[in-house]
């Protein structure tokens, strides 16, 4: 495997001057503190709707989804449900 990986733009690494200019979170406003804390969890799914599972899909499908950007995952199981109603599966 010699190909270089692609760059994801949300999993990338810090270069030494980033990490030196960036703010440590105590010294961060106490407000965005706050709001920023209360994004790091969602909490339990009151009714959950989806099973996480593992899927090996194509780097076609894939690129084509991610390149719609965020929520890329729900569309791929919108275009999966639009699928099965058309669709009869085979046993």
């Amino acid at each position: 495997m010699n190909s270089k990986p692609k760059i994801d733009q949300e999993d990338f690494e810090w270069t030494a001057a980033e990490l030196k200019a960036a703010k440590k979170f105590a010294d961060l406003p106490k407000s965005l503190q706050t709001k920023l804390a209360s994004r790091k969890s969602r909490g339990t799914q009151v009714l959950p709707t989806k099973i996480s599972t593992t899927i090996r899909l194509s780097s076609e499908v894939i690129d084509s989804f991610k390149a719609t950007g965020a929520g890329w995952q729900t569309r791929i199981d919108l275009a999966l449900k639009e699928w099965l109603k058309e669709h009869e599966l085979a046993s």
